[in-house]
């Protein structure tokens, strides 16, 4: 075997050092390294295209890997020899924008910075598949329109149009699919300064489809993250107050609620019916009806044991009393006065809570609904945060809004720092607040979210269905509804266990999108065979960061 010398080194001012035959070891070798560079300051030029602090850098770490000098014969893997040759560190372009092409050979633009942004956005989500984008580009997202939208007027370059992940999307609250918000928050990076673009948003707004609005785009921090940054999100729920009509004699609830010991005392709605009268008879007199005060009262009874801290997990589904994930806190409830639009009748359920698990607030209003009009002491829902599992079904997805996302904390930090600060500094952070957005959030809503739920129940009697898909069961599942205020034995359910008879939910009422000129009769009818199972949600398995990711 060869041992290679070091070369002795010329004369300096330096003292110089003894020579030895010794092989360097590990650790001495960036001293030589080193020494010979100090000693030959000349021997090693750096290569073209290539100068300044990268040469240096690269010819001393071609030294240390023993890759040689360039043009120097080294030995393969087979040992035959090949010539070194320098090329440019990955990630890096050669000076000059002409170096800039893309894979045909074309040109690109130069690059604009991207800057962290919040994107505060408002949309009705009747035709679309849920707000987050989804990676099959046939759906159709909320997130994937606006992401097209701003690709279409430069806010996201052409390299990262084919990812959203490249400029970190992200949103404060997810909404399933049909679900309308008045306000919502989009995080990403955003290029901001677009040559020719004077109003961004309004350029933004003329690419988006009406059903779609950009209220304001705001600077953020570069921590800033829609989801785990919001503290809080709050949501409204419309029902017609007719669901508070106590169900219909000899149907199937009102026997359940006779075992259960209930009085059940026809109500007046129901003495007043015709022998003969069809659903659409008794749709047409609901809709007449008007909450009594003592009605409303119950309800905001009811209501005001969500508040607080709980256990959750009755109120969504793929999760058990054991999971952590389900405490949640409900900062405030509130039923507010009831309102007639056309003949219908409206009660609005505000709901302002840190975060809501899959279905949470669907099953919260579905809970108090039926246990107010069956007489069940508001109890129950105490009952409910305890361990054993009922089954809860969901009130339809058409009466759900989104009314905008909270950042309180946020705009408390951002505001400790812009004290010092002018609007016009680079430094400044304006706050999130969609209350200055108030009068275009109002407006928005009336025109496309009211007249559009208001005008699918006009037309197909959504709710009114569904509150019959719950009076014709005649199982167990819904026993907890009787005058104790107690869950039987005989309604909790066990995983695993067979039941007999179960609640079928029926996927009609998951949809805010229904075809033109279907009509009431048609909706009664086609509620038949369209059946949901509970147990295919809740028996599907999903990982901690997909179940965070589906909260709102």
């Amino acid at each position: 075997m060869e041992v290679d010398h070091p070369e002795p080194l010329p004369d300096t001012q330096e003292t110089p050092s003894t020579p030895t035959l010794k092989r360097p070891q590990e650790g001495e070798t960036d001293d030589a390294a080193s020494a010979t560079k100090r000693a030959k300051p000349n021997s090693l030029e750096p290569a073209a295209g290539e100068a300044g602090e990268c040469g240096d850098v690269a010819s001393e770490k071609a030294d240390e890997r023993g890759d040689g000098k360039k043009g120097q014969k080294q030995k393969g893997k087979k040992g035959k020899d090949k010539e070194y040759v320098r090329t440019r560190r990955r990630g890096t372009l050669p000076e000059g924008e002409d170096a800039r092409t893309s894979d045909s050979g074309e040109p690109k633009a130069p690059r604009l910075p991207k800057r962290p942004c919040a994107l505060l956005i408002g949309f009705c989500g009747d035709g679309y598949n849920g707000m987050q984008i989804q990676p099959d580009p046939r759906v159709r997202t909320i997130e994937g329109v606006l992401f097209e939208a701003l690709i279409k007027v430069g806010a996201v370059s052409q390299d990262n149009s084919d990812n959203p992940t490249k400029v970190k999307l992200g949103r404060a609250a997810r909404t399933d699919a049909g679900v309308h918000a008045a306000g919502n928050v989009v995080s990403m990076k955003l290029i901001t300064a677009i040559p020719g673009v004077q109003d961004l948003v309004a350029k933004i707004n003329q690419e988006l489809p009406p059903e779609i609005r950009l209220w304001s785009i705001i600077r953020v921090q570069n921590s800033f993250n829609a989801r785990t940054t919001c503290d809080s999100r709050k949501y409204t729920y419309f029902f017609p107050s007719y669901l508070m009509i106590p169900p219909k004699p000899q149907s199937g609830l009102w026997n359940t609620l006779k075992t259960q010991g209930a009085e059940c005392t026809p109500h007046p709605f129901w003495n007043d019916a015709e022998p003969a009268a069809t659903t659409q008879d008794d749709l047409k007199r609901k809709r007449a009806y008007r909450i009594a005060p003592e009605q409303l009262a119950s309800l905001r009874e009811a209501a005001k044991k969500f508040e607080g801290s709980h256990n959750f997990h009755n109120f969504t589904v793929g999760r058990d009393f054991r999971d952590r994930s389900c405490q949640r806190f409900l900062k405030s409830i509130e039923v507010l006065d009831p309102a007639v639009y056309g003949d219908t009748e409206w009660i609005a359920v505000l709901l302002h809570g840190q975060s809501f698990m899959l279905h949470q607030v669907r099953k919260m209003i579905s809970a108090l609904v039926l246990s107010c009009r069956t007489g069940t002491p508001p109890q129950i829902i105490e009952e409910m945060y305890g361990p054993r599992q009922v089954f809860v079904p969901k009130m339809p997805a058409l009466g759900l809004l989104l009314e905008y996302p909270i950042f309180e904390s946020y705009n408390k930090r951002v505001a400790s720092v812009n004290a010092k600060l002018q609007p016009g500094d680079p430094e400044y952070r304006a706050p999130i607040d969609f209350e200055v957005h108030r009068a275009q959030l109002d407006e928005f809503k009336q025109n496309f979210i009211y007249a559009k739920m208001r005008s699918i129940e006009d037309q197909y009697g959504i709710f009114d269905g569904w509150i019959r898909s719950i009076d014709s069961y005649a199982g167990h599942d819904l026993e907890y509804l009787n005058p104790k205020g107690i869950i039987p034995q005989s309604a909790v359910i066990k995983r695993g266990e067979f039941r007999a008879n179960p609640f079928r939910e029926k996927k009609r009422f998951d949809a805010t999108s229904f075809p033109v000129g279907g009509g009431d009769a048609a909706a009664a009818g086609s509620l038949e065979g369209e059946e949901s199972s509970e147990e295919e949600e809740t028996l599907l398995s999903f990982d901690k960061e997909e179940l965070a990711d589906l909260e709102g």
